[in-house]
């Protein structure tokens, strides 16, 4: 499902040039769950950007569903990405001023679907994440919890076969933490969506299939 192949990752200013990454080969298969670890700046994130198709690597290959994503133009990754992944962060990502259910919607917007069918996907979602009675509430009216909730709903609002999640549980509590891993475990044992969870918690770590270890961008483990 996902497959990096001696990719490099370096960022260049006009007097610095810093190396993110450094031939990193991964080979994940369809209905993985997998973990990647490291200590701040070892790569983690660009690590999940070059996956999510958010950033491109400066060398190697990179598939995504067995898609050649370099060389791609942005609107071919921008679909690809629609398409195939969604996205869990850390702050959660939600627009304040619109309800939880237009929250979740707002990756259907993309795509040709009547609006009708939109929500529905949206409030099913919001079922499969336990928030049917919090479809109308605005994101200041929930716990950090709740929040987070609502992002893994908008994540799988398009029934993506990739799901990329940032430090999903850096700002909650053990107890909210292991509902949001539940959650993503059921997705994946389920309905096999293939998952990538970035953190720092050896805990979090520990429930997932395999662990990627990163250390000044060099994978070791």
């Amino acid at each position: 499902m996902i497959s990096l192949k001696r990719v490099e990752k370096i960022y260049r200013t006009s007097s610095v040039e810093t190396l993110a990454l450094r031939d990193i080969n991964i080979e994940v298969p369809e209905g993985s769950f997998f973990s990647i670890m490291g200590p701040s700046g070892s790569g983690k994130s660009t690590l999940l950007n070059i996956m999510g198709l958010i950033d491109a690597p400066t060398e190697g290959e990179v598939r995504i569903g067995g898609n050649n994503v370099v060389g791609m133009s942005e609107k071919e990754m921008a679909h690809l990405r629609n398409r195939k992944i969604g996205f869990v962060f850390q702050s959660f990502h939600l627009i304040a001023d619109l309800t939880v259910v237009d929250n979740v919607e707002l990756p259907l917007i993309y795509r040709k679907m009547t609006a009708r069918d939109r929500r529905a996907k949206a409030l099913d979602a919001l079922a499969r994440v336990g928030l049917s009675a919090r479809t109308k509430h605005f994101p200041t009216q929930l716990s950090g919890g709740q929040c987070q909730r609502v992002a893994v709903a908008r994540a799988i609002v398009g029934d993506p076969e990739i799901i990329l999640a940032d430090e999903p549980t850096g700002n909650l509590d053990s107890a909210m933490s292991n509902e949001i891993m539940d959650i993503l475990l059921a997705l994946n044992k389920e309905e096999k969506v293939t998952i990538a969870v970035v953190t720092h918690n050896q805990g979090i770590a520990d429930r997932t299939d395999k662990v990627i270890r990163l250390f000044d961008g060099s994978q070791v483990a």
